[in-house]
């Protein structure tokens, strides 16, 4: 009986990734929402089908004991998904769960303290890509993702494509980031990538198909915010304040 159960969650969600994909979700939301079904579904021995309020309360309360309500409305959010387009019912439970409201203002780091975390770091790649994320308020995806057509050197804009919510726009280039970025590129000369990686080291940038290593980027940031006296800000903040657009 157990077999089939698992046989059955094991088909719904191969069903569920592809209605994923089909519907044109960021990687990071699609990866987020197979990730809370495959957790339902080891909570409720695959059987998640027909699961009733007072299961699902007592799932997102013990889940709440263990994870950030970020988790707990994402995996809310992936069983709606999987509900409405798995199940083909309706949503009855657009109330279930509310987060408490809590406004932070995020950690700005100063100029000087920007520019003590630039001079600390020693590979050329991080130290560039640092600079670029910070003087345009550049989200780490965003940065990573920067090609040479992104780049408006005439009207001193970048084009940021895929930006949070499947949206483009367009974010103003200060001439010292232009700068910075052609000496940059002529280090490598990716015909295409701005951060290509560094897996075959300089002589191998060149041809490189792929970006910068995200997790290399965020590990090095956080080593070297700690080593600045910025333990209490995260990677992001740390590069979150544009400069002035000179």
């Amino acid at each position: 009986m157990q077999t089939r159960v698992r046989a059955d969650f094991d088909k719904r969600y191969q069903t569920h990734l592809q209605h994923l994909k089909l519907k044109g979700l960021q990687p990071k939301t699609i990866d987020a929402y197979a990730r809370s079904i495959r957790r339902m579904g080891d909570y409720f021995d695959f059987a998640i089908d027909e699961l009733s309020p007072e299961q699902l309360t007592h799932y997102f309360s013990d889940l709440i004991a263990s994870h950030s309500w970020s988790a707990v409305k994402l995996d809310l959010y992936g069983f709606k998904f999987y509900t409405l387009h798995v199940l083909g019912k309706p949503w009855a439970m657009p109330h279930f769960i509310k987060p408490p409201k809590v406004q932070r203002l995020p950690d700005i780091v100063t100029v000087e303290e920007a520019q003590a975390l630039f001079a600390a770091t020693r590979c050329l790649s991080y130290k560039v890509f640092y600079f670029t994320v910070y003087s345009m308020g550049l989200r780490l995806s965003e940065g990573l993702a920067l090609k040479l057509g992104d780049i408006d050197a005439v009207r001193h804009r970048v084009h940021v494509r895929d930006s949070k919510g499947n949206r483009d726009r367009l974010v103003p280039l200060p001439i010292a980031t232009l700068s910075v970025l052609r000496r940059f590129w002529a280090t490598h000369r990716n015909p295409e990538l701005i951060f290509p990686n560094r897996l075959s080291g300089l002589a191998g940038a060149h041809a490189a198909l792929t970006p910068l290593d995200r997790g290399g980027v965020q590990k090095t940031l956080r080593q070297v915010a700690i080593d600045c006296g910025l333990k209490k800000r995260s990677p992001r903040t740390a590069c979150a304040t544009a400069m002035p657009r000179t």
